[in-house]
């Protein structure tokens, strides 16, 4: 793993220096910005494999800088590193687009380790070798493009989306616990019920004719989530 493409978006000097440091010694390539505008511009330009997000930004603020990023249909895996610790903050950057939340002051092991997952997930996605279509009902994912299909109609999914939908296509009609996923797609054990429920409510908005009567993301009570064959839904 090296050589990989970080956009920082970053304007506390000693934090930007600090994280700088950090990726460089593992070899990662680092473009720094300090303000949303230039971010905004520069992820227009040049591709990254993850992009870094303070939210507290000078010219456009984080959570703006989210939301237009999906909107220019830029999928790259976005980290936040923030000071903003309140639960609600973190809800809003997940339902704007953010995959990942790092709240300030962080370990720089922790940020490396989340670095480091992202970037090989997205390696694996793009190495595989299995370019077979995979076809439920009215979808379609296409493993050689990691593009997903709704009535052959592309479907925009953030890395995070697209890691838990694969989760689900693969397994058809399967229930999954919240802990089961939480540890599949964020490797992680100790779950966290918003960051589920946030995600799974951004899919049913993305994948169903009504979210609110979700006919291929169900709810089973009391123990997770299923996803429907058609012959099932």
């Amino acid at each position: 793993m090296a050589n990989e493409k970080i956009l920082l978006i970053e304007d506390d000097p000693a934090i930007r220096r600090a994280v700088e440091l950090c990726l460089k010694k593992e070899m990662m390539l680092v473009t720094s910005v300090t303000n949303g505008i230039d971010a905004l511009q520069i992820v227009q330009d040049t591709s990254f494999d993850l992009i870094l997000l303070d939210l507290m930004i000078p010219g456009i603020d984080g959570f703006e800088l989210i939301s237009r990023i999906r909107n220019l249909n830029i999928y790259t895996p976005l980290l936040i590193i923030s000071g903003k610790e309140e639960e609600h903050n973190k809800i809003l950057a997940l339902g704007l687009g953010a995959d990942d939340y790092l709240t300030k002051p962080f370990s720089f092991h922790l940020l490396i380790s989340k670095v480091k997952a992202f970037v090989r997930r997205m390696n694996q996605y793009a190495q595989t070798t299995n370019n077979t279509a995979v076809t439920i009902g009215p979808f379609r994912f296409q493993p050689d493009t990691m593009r997903f299909y709704k009535n052959e109609i592309p479907v925009e999914l953030t890395s995070k989306e697209l890691k838990l939908l694969m989760v689900f296509i693969q397994n058809p009609n399967r229930v999954f616990t919240k802990e089961q996923l939480y540890q599949m797609v964020w490797n992680e054990t100790v779950v966290d019920d918003n960051t589920i429920m946030v995600y799974i409510k951004r899919l049913r908005q993305k994948l169903e004719d009504d979210a609110k009567s979700p006919k291929y993301i169900k709810t089973v009570w009391g123990i997770g989530y299923q996803f429907l064959t058609e012959e099932k839904a």
